[in-house]
């Protein structure tokens, strides 16, 4: 038990110093919405269709949250970053 909490806090912390692109946001975002949405069409419907259904659409509305909240790199016409307005 201690060697699994101790492998899960290493590969958060691990996860917490890389840095996210766009699709790396959306591929996050879609595993955690197709996770959640899949328990709550379980939970809801009570079939593994609903489950199914629920994980596809969560998945999606995922990716797109994902991608849509990605924080933008303002650079200028030389590829320096500088402050986003």
């Amino acid at each position: 038990m201690k060697v699994l909490v101790i492998a899960a806090i290493m590969a958060t912390s691990l996860a917490a110093c890389s840095s996210y692109s766009t699709s790396d946001r959306a591929l996050a975002g879609g595993a955690i919405g197709g996770a959640s949405g899949a328990a709550i069409g379980a939970a809801a419907g009570g079939s593994t269709g609903a489950a199914l259904a629920g994980g596809a659409i969560g998945a999606g509305a995922g990716a797109l949250a994902g991608a849509a909240t990605t924080p933008k790199a303002c650079r200028d016409r030389y590829g320096r970053a500088v402050a986003c307005p």
